[in-house]
């Protein structure tokens, strides 16, 4: 089974940072509250999340107040340790999950991105997730932290030990012009790069030759070590993590369909070259 859900992830992701952020390692936390260090850590890890009782002893234990203490009750008050959907709707919510992603990629093994419009962010360059978000009128204020967050994100592509990825992409994304030809021929570029990786499976599917499932939208599957597989989607409204099997079992067969549409990267490059 999964360590825990996502949700619980995000909480104890929140904790942790509160934690670091107010300069206390995890036996002082332990001492002023009276959790056991063995708990105190999978509440961290979101093995075991902590009641909203006990996550408010810990928050009074390091002092946090105002909305990031509510933010935190909010999520430990929800139940995440139950459910197999977790909804987020709005910016303060999709913040959170945010959170829950990235300690789940960190966690991953493997992770399948399925994307026919753009490029997967896991291989994005810079400048083409700031056209993305300028497009989508991200706030200007924002929108170098989230890219900033985005970049980071790729290290597991290429750390000690990485992740297995496949990009599953739609052919069309050679033809979409975000950023300026620096900014495309760089993209272009890095997919070349990425798409050499032993542990990545850079691959694309046609979206002009009839339905197929993949142009219900993009989504990813993400395997966490001990084999359970989470579904993530996210538009620009909402977020949603799914882990009812029944469920991933219905992506996980919109993947062995659309691998067999797909072709190495050759046919996106060369498309862009005869252009």
């Amino acid at each position: 089974m999964i360590r825990s859900t996502a949700k619980a992830m995000a909480l104890g992701a929140k904790i942790r940072a509160a934690r670091e952020a107010a300069g206390l390692n995890q036996r002082e936390v332990c001492r002023r509250t009276g959790i056991h260090p063995g708990t105190m850590t999978r509440h961290e890890s979101g093995e075991r999340p902590p009641s909203e009782e006990a996550a408010a002893a810990i928050l009074d234990a390091l002092g946090v107040e105002g909305p990031e203490r509510e933010e935190i009750l909010e999520l430990a008050r929800d139940e995440p340790a139950t459910g197999s959907a977790w909804l987020a709707v709005g910016l303060p919510e999709q913040r959170v999950q945010l959170d829950a992603l990235l300690q789940i990629e960190q966690l991953a093994t493997e992770i399948i991105d399925v994307s026919p419009l753009v490029v997967p962010g896991l291989l994005q360059v810079s400048g083409y997730t700031r056209a993305i978000m300028r497009g989508s009128a991200v706030p200007e204020s924002e929108i170098e932290t989230r890219v900033a967050i985005r970049m980071g994100r790729r290290d597991i592509l290429t750390r000690a030990r990485p992740v297995r990825y496949t990009a599953l992409v739609g052919n069309y994304v050679s033809r979409q012009e975000f950023g300026d030809p620096a900014v495309r021929t760089e993209q272009a570029e890095h997919l070349r790069k990425m798409s050499e990786l032993p542990n990545v499976d850079f691959r694309v599917f046609p979206i002009d030759s009839g339905w197929h499932a993949a142009l219900a939208g993009p989504f990813s599957l993400i395997t966490i070590s001990d084999g359970e597989t989470i579904v993530h989607l996210e538009n620009h409204a909402s977020g949603l993590f799914i882990q009812d099997r029944e469920t991933v079992a219905v992506f996980q067969g919109v993947v062995e369909q659309v691998a067999e549409l797909s072709v190495g990267p050759e046919l996106l490059f060369e498309g862009k070259e005869r252009e």
